[in-house]
């Protein structure tokens, strides 16, 4: 009895930590409609924040407490929000999770940067060796520190919800904004203060996490981050019933430590949350569901099969003489961004023509690399296509039971499953210590050495990106961008969305896979760490930074993330996470543009264009005879297609 006791009591510490941050996040999605990712990445950095007060600067611990929870945290809170939220407030949801997930990496990538993770710390927990019996069971006080805390918050938010004029006003924007700003509330200030309130328990929940954990950023948010199961049970709305499923999985990760079998506990422990977050997006009710597309961006008609074939072809010439004139060590990088932009058009495909959001395609890539080390060395071309097979087989087994799941909830299930990944096959088999031979293969008739390799995968990426392309174009690419569009249109037509988005998932999650097996046979080696959760999301935002729905982003994304590392320990070696920064702060600017990039340099070649027409049709001088008339609008995608940047 009194283990059971101590598993429970243990358990319900850990649960009041995910109903406090879970809280924090409902309050601002409620007050904002915004689901932010970075909400964990938030009390992370407050953390840094108290042990570099506390432990750095040799502060009291009250001092260190007020300044890291009400000044430092509340002030992030509240720069975020009137720097980056309150451009989107009005934005499609997927905009909302691309950017809070860039929020999300800015933050590691800044944390990394002021406190290199090379050095260990430790925050010293409250009350540190003291300790009450309850029915012959001991209970740190920490632990009891962290109950009473949770209690006095629930107590305390209620009674701010439901006693004062500000909570009453909070409320009455969560209702009905419209009605509330006409009465005179203004809900940009509601949402700066409840995006400051929320910082605030995050901030909370990471400062009582943490003593018990060693400080590190990654780490340290995704603890934050598996709470998210706990606001998805409270539906995103309903803060009591938030906790209530903070409280319970907590418990259910202690009674796990005290009774499962070791031979799962150790796999299965470290990802228990996640595994919960993605069985409760997967169970909800789908009219519970709030479903959206992942980026809405401007429709542009794709490059005809003679355009792409000509870019392709001139690509190609171009590859052939860079890779005459590249070092070795810059075809390696060059070799890695051709081979992760060929990974990023399964994002192109997935979600820019699908409105599809995937943060685990890294995942699928791992997959790839895998099966190309089990068979790459019997058959080139076998192992090739055990890739693509095996990528697409799990993709499409993933996809089964979130096919309903779009937008905010389908980024939740699939990240879900990247971090599972992360945990149970590519730290547990991925491997001999997480490391698998990956075959290097000459391609005949190319050169030998890299550039040989270089110029093919040149040549995978041309034959790639027409491919999607071509689909793009076809009647299964026409019917994809239906899909997205107006998905309860299509279902009164009488179209299967069920078929179309499976086909979509395991097409980009083979895609995928075959680029990890080409991946692995540049490096002759392939780490399990290099397929993460994270990379995925950094994908994920370099190809939208780029333009999700053009071949050219991926092409962008994937050399701009092969070429931040190089430029790092080139120039900037103690700069930290060049990458989580770089993309982070593009964040920024896709706040005020979602086309991305390359899209926006279409937008203005379909300006120059439509200019040229309007030129052709001016009147004349006198004594001049009149240019030809130039077609109308409606014809003008029939005579020179738009949007060929791709």
């Amino acid at each position: 009895m009194s283990q059971l006791l101590g598993y429970l009591v243990a358990g319900l510490a850990t649960g009041c930590i995910y109903a406090i941050t879970s809280s924090g996040l409902v309050l601002t999605y409620t007050t904002s409609g915004i689901f932010n990712f970075a909400h964990g990445a938030v009390g992370m950095v407050a953390a840094f924040v108290y042990w570099q007060l506390l432990v750095g600067y040799h502060w009291p611990t009250l001092v260190a407490l007020f300044v890291a929870l009400f000044i430092v945290a509340p002030l992030i809170g509240a720069l975020l929000e009137f720097v980056v939220i309150r451009r989107i407030r009005h934005a499609s949801l997927g905009l909302s999770v691309v950017v809070t997930l860039g929020l999300l990496v800015f933050l590691l990538g800044l944390s990394a940067t002021i406190w290199p993770p090379t050095e260990d710390r430790r925050i010293p927990e409250f009350f540190a060796g003291h300790s009450v019996r309850l029915f012959g069971t001991a209970i740190s006080d920490h632990d009891l520190t962290i109950v009473v805390v949770a209690i006095g918050l629930a107590v305390g938010l209620r009674l701010f919800f439901r006693r004062t004029r500000l909570g009453i006003r909070m409320r009455g924007v969560v209702d009905n904004a419209e009605l509330a700003s006409i009465l005179g509330t203004s809900p940009a200030r509601v949402s700066m203060i409840s995006w400051a309130m929320g910082a605030w328990m995050a901030a909370l929940a990471g400062i009582l996490i943490a003593p018990l954990e060693f400080l590190n950023e990654y780490n340290l948010t995704m603890i934050v981050v598996s709470g998210y199961a706990a606001a998805v049970l409270g539906r995103l709305r309903n803060i009591p019933l938030t906790v209530a499923g903070g409280l319970a999985l907590g418990i259910i990760d202690a009674l796990a430590v005290g009774y499962m079998p070791p031979s799962l506990l150790t796999p299965l422990h470290p990802v228990i949350p996640i595994l919960l977050l993605f069985a409760v997006v997967v169970a909800l009710p789908e009219r519970r569901l709030q479903q959206a597309t992942v980026l809405r961006t401007a429709r542009r008609s794709p490059p005809s099969l003679r355009t792409s074939l000509v870019t392709a072809a001139f690509f190609m010439v171009i590859a052939w003489v860079l890779s005459g004139a590249l070092s070795q060590a810059n075809l390696i990088t060059g070799g890695e961004g051709l081979v992760l932009g060929f990974i990023m058009l399964s994002l192109v495909l997935l979600t820019g023509y699908g409105g599809q959001v995937s943060l685990c395609q890294v995942t699928f890539a791992g997959l790839g690399a895998y099966a190309m080390s089990k068979f790459g060395h019997v058959s080139t071309l076998l192992g090739l296509v055990t890739a693509a097979g095996l990528g697409a087989a799990v993709g499409v087994v993933v996809a089964i039971p979130v096919l309903r799941l779009r937008g905010l909830y389908l980024a939740l299930a699939t990240l879900a499953f990247a971090y599972a990944m992360d945990t149970l096959f590519f730290v547990q088999y991925f491997g001999m210590g997480g490391v698998v031979i990956v075959h290097q293969f000459h391609v005949p008739g190319l050169p030998a050495g890299l550039r040989g390799y270089f110029i093919f995968l040149a040549a995978a990426f041309s034959i790639a990106a027409v491919g999607v392309l071509a689909v793009r174009r076809g009647p299964f690419g026409r019917l994809l961008a239906a899909v997205n569009d107006s998905p309860d249109a299509c279902t009164t037509l009488g179209l299967r969305l069920t078929g179309v988005r499976l086909v979509t998932f395991g097409a980009a999650a083979g895609l995928a896979g075959l680029g990890g097996a080409l991946y692995g046979a540049l490096q002759g080696t392939a780490e399990g760490g290099e397929f993460a959760m994270l990379n995925s999301l950094i994908m994920l935002l370099l190809v939208t930074l780029g333009g999700a729905g053009a071949v050219t982003g991926a092409l962008w994304a994937g050399l701009t993330y092969a070429v931040f590392p190089f430029i790092q320990s080139r120039y900037l070696p103690h700069l930290g996470q060049l990458t989580f920064l770089g993309v982070g702060l593009g964040v920024v600017a896709l706040s005020r543009n979602p086309d991305g990039f390359i899209g926006q340099l279409g937008s203005v070649i379909d300006r120059l264009r439509a200019y040229r027409y309007r030129d052709r049709a001016a009147p004349a001088p006198p004594g001049q005879s009149p240019r030809p008339e130039a077609p109308d609008d409606a014809a003008l995608p029939e005579q020179v297609p738009a949007g060929t940047a791709g």
